[in-house]
């Protein structure tokens, strides 16, 4: 059987950070406990999210984020901008559209639309 994937997101504060995660992916709170949040699907198809508490401030770009794909990049961009998010850049590559934005904490991330070629 191969292996899962799971992701590990270091953040300041683990419970605040899950009250935006959680509905922005449409996960669920599924356990936490000392520095560790357990975000998952509840369909339990997308990788699990942990966020998990450590003492170091974010000092540059994230090495790695996630690129979210909804049906609707715009209306999707509103509903994170609504649950804390905060909208950057706005990049059209490849026959892509990402808005570039940032989670509570300042972490990176992307919405994206499907390739239009």
């Amino acid at each position: 059987m191969p292996a899962t994937i799971g992701l590990v997101l270091d953040c300041a504060d683990a419970p605040k950070l899950a009250e935006f995660w959680a509905p922005a992916l449409n996960f669920v709170n599924v356990w936490s406990g000392g520095t560790y949040v357990l975000l998952m699907d509840p369909s339990n198809v997308e990788p699990r999210l942990i966020l998990q508490q450590v003492d170091e401030p974010k000092s540059a770009k994230n090495r790695l984020h996630f690129d979210l794909h909804p049906p609707d990049v715009d209306a999707e961009v509103a509903r994170l901008e609504a649950l804390g998010a905060q909208r950057g850049e706005e990049i059209t590559e490849h026959a892509t559209r990402w808005v570039v934005m940032t989670d509570p904490e300042g972490n990176e991330f992307c919405v994206c639309s499907a390739p239009t070629e």
